[in-house]
């Protein structure tokens, strides 16, 4: 099946690569143009750019076959892998050398909505602006790192809430248009280079445990040759001596403070498996149910979806 895709894919097609919207969708497309050219004429293609304004609507891109490449954190990744429309060929490295990055919850530094505690405690008083739900640091990880353990489920405890990307929802707080907000630690660095006035209003409650750095994927059907030409290309890019390095690392800083990329299989998506697993779980755990025997269905189809994941992350032949 998959060498007949393979035969069907026009040698001269353009690869359509998708962005995650970390910022808008104009500013992602045109951090992105610079290292997409030169990914054009390493891999003798024209690459196009999907950037969208929303995760779900770069989900649905991917599930309409519309997009070949993609920049992808943990969730969207993994969906993407295992619903074996894509394959990991790299990811990504910031310049902190830290393996990953951590999400924060963003509140404004006066009183009185300005502790953790009294988030905690009043939940009802707070508005919140949020990721959208396959957002790791957006959604998942505070869900289920912070306000699951705290018996607040974010989308019912909150007196309103907004969903955007990291970027408008720290503006929100800001302007004061909502009390708290998730983001992460990689983003609220850009935003305060960005924003620096409505940054010096904002104090970090509280921050998750390391999540690992977003991939980048390419469509399955794709001969191995080519997806080893992409990897190979992004693995060298901002690595050169020279004035053709130095513009590649500029690009790269551009792109959320970057430093390059690093060769990665499906295997890369393991830990974001498990903080999807885990989340799953804690809500059925935590959920009304009928009886006790809908509740360990439940857990029980949980398990079966966690173990059929795994299976196919360990699947990293080319």
């Amino acid at each position: 099946m998959a060498a007949a895709a393979q035969a069907t894919l026009p040698d001269k097609a353009p690869v359509r690569f998708g962005i995650l919207p970390l910022g808008g969708a104009f500013e992602s497309r045109s951090d992105w143009d610079p290292l997409l050219a030169e990914l054009s004429r390493a891999i003798g293609r024209p690459v196009s750019v999907l950037s969208v304004n929303s995760y779900e609507a770069l989900e649905q891109a991917i599930q309409r076959d519309e997009v070949d490449m993609a920049f992808l954190s943990g969730k969207m990744a993994l969906d993407a892998v295992t619903q074996r429309r894509m394959k990991v060929v790299a990811q990504v490295v910031r310049h902190d050398g830290l393996p990953g990055y951590r999400a924060l919850l963003l509140a404004r530094k006066t009183p009185p909505l300005n502790t953790l505690r009294n988030l905690l405690d009043q939940p009802d008083r707070w508005r919140l602006a949020r990721g959208e739900k396959q957002s790791v640091s957006g959604f998942i990880v505070p869900q289920l790192q912070l306000f699951l353990p705290n018996h607040i489920v974010m989308e019912t405890r909150f007196l309103s809430e907004i969903v955007g990307t990291h970027q408008t929802n720290a503006l929100a707080v800001a302007n004061s248009e909502a009390d708290v907000a998730t983001n992460n630690s990689a983003d609220f660095e850009r935003f305060k280079l960005r924003f620096p006035a409505e940054a010096e209003r904002l104090q970090v409650l509280w921050e998750s445990e390391l999540i690992p750095h977003a991939q980048i994927v390419v469509r399955r059907e794709y001969p191995a040759e080519l997806r080893s030409r992409v990897q190979a290309f992004l693995i060298a890019y901002g690595r050169g001596k020279g004035p053709r390095g130095d513009a590649e690392r500029l690009v790269l800083k551009s792109l959320h403070d970057l430093a390059g990329f690093v060769a990665a299989d499906n295997s890369s998506l393991q830990p974001a498996a498990k903080l999807a697993y885990q989340l799953a779980r804690q809500n059925a755990v935590t959920a009304q149910w009928v009886n006790d025997a809908a509740r360990q269905a439940r857990l029980q189809r949980i398990e079966n979806s966690y173990a059929e994941q795994s299976s196919v992350l360990r699947d990293v032949a080319p």
